[in-house]
């Protein structure tokens, strides 16, 4: 019961997201509420902003890029508690590996 009421950055709370199963994190991103979450109102608030800025960022260089260019890829929301990225690092292939190899060495691919 006392567990409940830590503010979120305390050890305990952060030990306890980090104990979380893959299952667990990927359920609690899946919901999507972060105001539910043990964020203070301000701190969602800041978060909400920073993403609204990103985002308006990203907007702003997609316009004022050629039609022909390629885009940036759209920002990612801020980190919420106990959420992991969406995104999943990129994979090397044996493939790509190689071929970058070959274009360090001066070889053309």
């Amino acid at each position: 019961m006392f567990i409940e009421h830590l503010p979120p950055e305390s050890h305990t709370m952060t030990a306890l997201r980090n104990g979380m199963s893959q299952a667990e994190l990927d359920a609690q991103a899946d919901k999507g509420e972060p105001e539910k979450g043990r964020w203070s109102q301000l701190e969602q608030l800041v978060a909400s902003n920073t993403d609204a800025i990103r985002r308006l960022e990203w907007v702003l260089i997609c316009v004022n890029v050629d039609k022909k260019s390629k885009r940036p890829d759209p920002p990612e929301p801020m980190r919420r508690p106990g959420a992991r990225p969406r995104k999943k690092p990129a994979q090397l292939t044996k493939k790509s590996a190689n071929t970058l190899f070959e274009l360090l060495q001066g070889g053309a691919a």
